[in-house]
C-alpha cells in the first residue's frame, strides 16, 4: 500500500507527524531518504513532540551519530544521523544492531550511507521538496 502525507508548512508539522505515527503501524525502524535541507530533522522533531519528547531535547545527532530521547511513556527513542559515516564499521562500532534490535522506535537520517546493514523490515520513507516549498512524505508497505 502506498502512503502519502503532504506537509504544507511548518505549522502543519504536528498534524503530519500525528498522521505519520498512525500510519506506520508496528514499524520500529524508520529510514528517511531526502536531500540536504528537506526537513528530516525538523520532521523527526515533530514526531518526537507527538510522542511526548521535550522539544529542547531533540537535536540533530550529526556529530554524536545517535541521540537517545525518552517519550512521555518513558520508552527510549533512538535518532540516528549517518551523514558523516564513511565506513559501515563506524555504524557497527556504535552498537547499531543493539539499538535496532531493542524494539524501540529508531529514526534514521542518511540511511544511504549504511544501506547494506539496514534490516529488511526497515520502513523506507522518502521526503520530497515540492516547488511551493511544501514537503511530501511517501512510502510503500
Amino acid at each position: 500500500m502506498r502512503h502519502v502525507i503532504t506537509i504544507s508548512n511548518t505549522e502543519d508539522l504536528d498534524r503530519a507527524a500525528e498522521e505519520f505515527l498512525s500510519e506506520i503501524g508496528e514499524n520500529r525502524i524508520i529510514a528517511f531518504y531526502a536531500p540536504m535541507g528537506a526537513g528530516k530533522t525538523t520532521f523527526t522533531t515533530a514526531v518526537c513532540r507527538r510522542l511526548g519528547v521535550r522539544d529542547d531535547a531533540v537535536s540533530s545527532p550529526t556529530f554524536a551519530i545517535v541521540n537517545e530521547y525518552r517519550t512521555s511513556s518513558g520508552e527510549p527513542l533512538y535518532h540516528f544521523d549517518f551523514y558523516r559515516i564513511t565506513k559501515i564499521t563506524e555504524a557497527l562500532d556504535i552498537g547499531f544492531y543493539d539499538y535496532i534490535d531493542s524494539g524501540c522506535l529508531c529514526i534514521i537520517e542518511w540511511p544511504e550511507n549504511i544501506e547494506e546493514i539496514l534490516p529488511e523490515e526497515t520502513l523506507k520513507v522518502s521526503i520530497a521538496v515540492n516547488p511551493d516549498e511544501s514537503r511530501t512524505l511517501f512510502w510503500e508497505d
